[in-house]
């Protein structure tokens, strides 16, 4: 399994080694000595697992967890195709406002990492896809926020060929400086640190 850490701090991308043969492929999204060795630490313990099915075009997020608690999740594709994208929406950090995303398709079946504290979304490339993650905590409907993924000062790499389809709820969803100026965004040192204590990584790491 290869490992490629994102352009936002924390956020790694893992693509696994697939082997076909005449029957269909074979292959492990997750590996936990490819992950301990990329992120420093091992996987969080796992309080739950979401599947979502989506259709063409569907944008869902911008999502994210009130920090603390904060939540970190290990996204994969399993079928179909999807842009994910994650978002540094943790206020001090050096990567601030940045956006990166990777392609999971049914080729290379890449996943991702997304550590404490920062935004969610992805865009459904093709009709049933589904996307499938491992969460360190469980959802608390109250602790759950959103960001506008339509918001220019994202500027999230929606496709010009696609027409988001969006939720009631991710439609009304604050923009980044709205949510900045009402003091709603995950502090960085807070996140770092439950990051830390999620993985048991030492202070010094």
């Amino acid at each position: 399994m290869q490992a490629r850490k994102l352009a936002i701090e924390g956020a790694i991308e893992f693509t696994p080694r697939v082997f076909p043969d005449d029957r269909g492929r074979f292959l492990s999204p997750f590996q936990e000595e490819a992950f301990t060795e990329a992120h420093g630490g091992p996987l969080f313990r796992v309080a739950q697992t979401n599947h979502s099915v989506s259709k063409r075009g569907v944008v869902r997020g911008v999502h994210y967890t009130v920090t603390p608690p904060g939540v970190a999740k290990y996204v994969y594709c399993a079928r179909g195709k999807a842009l994910d994208i994650v978002i540094d929406i943790r206020v001090g950090s050096p990567t601030f406002g940045k956006v990166d995303a990777v392609l999971m398709d049914q080729e290379h079946h890449r996943t991702m990492y997304f550590p404490v504290g920062v935004g969610h979304a992805f865009v459904a490339l093709e009709d049933d896809t589904v996307m499938s993650y491992m969460l360190s905590g469980s959802y608390v409907a109250e602790q759950e926020l959103a960001l506008s993924a339509l918001d220019p000062a994202l500027n999230l790499p929606i496709d010009d060929g696609i027409d988001p389809i969006v939720s009631d709820r991710d439609r009304v969803a604050l923009t980044l400086a709205e949510a900045e100026q009402q003091g709603l965004l995950p502090d960085y040192a807070t996140s770092v640190e439950l990051e830390r204590q999620l993985s048991g990584v030492p202070l010094s790491a």
